[in-house]
């Protein structure tokens, strides 16, 4: 993924490529996108096999129920995710998030940490925090509404 360089010429800025098109945060579709980046994670699994398999031991430790549960954790995950302007970890860590029971409530609470210790920046990723879990969340809903064989 390239990131261009705003009005202001802050690289990192909103501007985003999927597919090869320029696309803002407001129109991204986060689960798409998210199948994309996998995409991109399998040939890099094929061409690391072994430092890929050690990472995936990592964060199966690191995300592994323990005095915190996985949700918990993967909040934690998506506050650090927004302080380290990481857009791709956003994608996945929402999404995990969701999976394990997260309300917007508690994605807000976490972005506002994030935001306290991040400052500016990290409001410019809270918001792509915030869509990504509308869009995971919008996602969810309609998979679970969908008739049986669809």
């Amino acid at each position: 993924m390239d990131r261009a360089a705003d009005a202001d010429g802050i690289a990192g800025s909103s501007a985003v490529f999927l597919n090869g098109a320029d696309v803002t945060h407001d129109g991204m579709d986060w689960p798409a996108w998210t199948k994309e980046l996998t995409a991109g994670l399998r040939n890099l699994r094929t061409g690391s096999p072994e430092v890929m398999k050690t990472f995936n031991a990592m964060a199966a430790a690191a995300t592994a129920p323990a005095a915190l549960d996985a949700k918990t954790k993967e909040l934690i995950a998506v506050g650090i995710s927004v302080a380290v302007r990481c857009d791709d970890c956003i994608a996945f860590h929402v999404k995990a998030a969701l999976q394990h029971g997260a309300t917007r409530a508690e994605i807000l609470e976490t972005l506002n940490m994030a935001i306290y210790l991040g400052a500016g920046p990290s409001v410019m990723y809270a918001s792509h925090a915030l869509e990504a879990f509308a869009d995971f969340e919008k996602a969810q809903q309609t998979a679970s509404t969908k008739p049986a064989g669809e």
